[in-house]
């Protein structure tokens, strides 16, 4: 039982992110590298977040300092994937077999936003997914027995969050429009502080604002990537 939830938690939180990844990036190593640097980026940030959540003694027991302070790396981050991948466009059209790499400004986004949250969700679950293969199982003496789901939920939540956030973050810095912008920040501050409802077990208060940030989220990057009403519906037209 205990080794089905591990499955059943994995394809969850990874399924999509995967099918992502094998149908878009992995077919081109440099977006392959592209998606490792933004990973390594990320680690990056929870270095520095976790540097100075250990430098500072009498905080420790908070964990929204912490919180506070990875978000705030995680972004800036974000903005130092985005001056790199502006600054060695032409570069990666000249070594990558495929010459239009880069035509679409936001396709880098994408492949960087996904490995901000491939990442980002590897470091969340691995621990739990590692717990959930046993022995035994949450929900007989104590805890709930929806830790381990809503866990995954989560994490899936936060990766493709994190795709869309760096579509809507480029393309506001391409635009100079800053709302979009405010939005990233706003929005991961929101839906992270929502996390911290779930050591009270307060799963739906976290799961569903966290899911309408996401729809959110979602339409607003599918705009930002050009995309419209006729586009969207023309994407389930099957082409002879």
């Amino acid at each position: 039982m205990t080794l089905a939830e591990f499955y059943s938690c994995s394809l969850l939180a990874f399924g999509p992110p995967l099918v992502m990844f094998a149908m878009t990036i992995a077919n081109d190593p440099v977006r392959i590298i592209i998606m490792i640097a933004a990973a390594f980026g990320w680690l990056l940030s929870f270095l520095l977040a976790s540097l100075i959540w250990f430098a500072v003694v009498p905080l420790r027991t908070y964990l929204v300092f912490g919180m506070v302070f990875a978000i705030i790396f995680q972004e800036l981050f974000r903005y130092g994937m985005y001056l790199l991948l502006r600054k060695t466009e032409a570069g990666l059209k000249e070594i990558s077999e495929n010459h239009d790499i880069g035509s679409n400004k936001l396709e880098m986004a994408y492949v960087s936003g996904l490995g901000f949250g491939a990442m980002s969700g590897a470091f969340a679950l691995v621990n739990v997914l590692a717990d959930s293969v046993g022995p035994g199982t949450l929900g007989l003496n104590a805890g709930t027995e929806y830790f381990f789901v809503t866990s995954a939920a989560m994490t899936l939540c936060m990766i493709l969050l994190n795709t869309f956030w760096s579509v809507i973050f480029f393309s506001g810095l391409d635009d100079k429009y800053y709302p979009k912008i405010v939005w990233v920040v706003a929005s991961h501050f929101f839906v992270s502080g929502l996390s911290l409802l779930n050591r009270n077990e307060l799963y739906a208060a976290t799961i569903i604002p966290s899911y309408i940030v996401l729809v959110i989220t979602a339409y607003l990057a599918y705009r930002s990537a050009g995309g419209t009403a006729r586009s969207f519906i023309q994407s389930f037209t099957v082409r002879a």
